[in-house]
């Protein structure tokens, strides 16, 4: 593992979820393997979760580090994580979430099945979930074991649903979100589509994470922040705009969508037509948003409505 103290370093971003933290606690205290680290990222808690992991770190089997900062959101978490991660690979998971007991275990095993000539190529692993009463989230990969990248998984083989796993730590140090002012939420499919040009992953059909998503606190969440990350998402979708519709021809509704919510997006943070245009710096990109725009723009209304 070179310079580094443990295989994993698990983090979690938390944000008053002290009551849900002791979902993470309990799976990582189950887990088979134990060759990791948990890296608590504290982004600016009014609850008690500092007593709760102060608490936990006095009679945990498992080393704990817990570090605060303002409440700047989970992509600048994810990148300070980064820099104080010592394991050589970062498996997040949620404050809500929970993970099998052979979840570390497997995904080391999956790693450890690339051959070593072939491992600088890959970024990391990437494995299912399952909710709470063990039904599949989303769709399964194409084959049980899949080498590709995010953009092809996205595009040709359509693989819908929340998905989880673990990158190289030097990966994310390569590729780290990028930090907006006033910006307290970034997609993490920016850094995964720029990492995508360079690295593959390895997707693995076997449910490792329980993605905990009919219980009431998690309800509420998704519903009130579906819509409104304008900036985050006008952002993303002007690189996926500029620089993927070499996949246009295996999803051509879903470019036309990302098309109408690049323009939509853009009008809900202020952005005039001409610079979204002229964001775009691709002429299939600026045909394919002037064919939405009307749509754009409908839903930029319908925004305005119900902010």
């Amino acid at each position: 593992m070179g310079s580094y103290r443990y295989a994993f370093t698990v983090v979690t971003s938390a944000f008053n979820r002290a009551h849900t933290l002791h979902r993470v606690y309990e799976s990582l205290s189950a887990q088979t393997c134990r060759n990791f680290e948990w890296l608590v990222i504290d982004d600016g808690s009014s609850d008690n979760t500092a007593a709760l992991v102060q608490a936990w770190t006095a009679q945990a089997s498992f080393p704990i580090r817990y570090l605060r900062q303002e409440n700047r959101g989970k992509h600048v978490a994810c990148n300070r994580a980064a820099r104080e991660a010592l394991g050589e690979f970062l498996l997040n998971i949620d404050s809500d979430d929970a993970c099998v007991p052979q979840a570390i275990e497997r995904l080391k095993y999956h790693w450890e099945r690339i051959p070593l000539a072939e491992r600088a190529r890959f970024c990391g692993v990437a494995v299912l979930c399952v909710d709470e009463k063990g039904k599949l989230v989303g769709s399964k990969f194409p084959w049980d074991v899949t080498d590709s990248d995010s953009v092809e998984i996205r595009y040709r083989y359509k693989v819908k649903g929340e998905k989880w796993g673990f990158i190289r730590t030097d990966v994310a140090r390569e590729f780290p979100f990028p930090e907006p002012p006033n910006v307290r939420y970034v997609t993490e499919a920016t850094v995964f589509r720029a990492i995508a040009q360079k690295y593959k992953m390895r997707y693995v059909n076997e449910a490792l994470r329980i993605y905990y998503c009919h219980d009431s606190d998690q309800t509420s969440r998704l519903v009130h922040s579906a819509p409104r990350h304008p900036e985050s998402m006008h952002l993303y979708l002007r690189e996926v705009l500029a620089k993927d519709l070499r996949w246009f021809r295996y999803a051509p509704v879903k470019f036309l969508r990302d098309a109408a919510n690049y323009g939509r997006f853009g009008f809900d943070c202020g952005v005039d037509p001409l610079t979204q245009a002229t964001e775009l710096r691709n002429v299939w990109a600026q045909l394919l948003w002037l064919a939405a725009l009307p749509v754009a723009y409908l839903y930029h209304l319908r925004d305005c409505r119900h902010p």
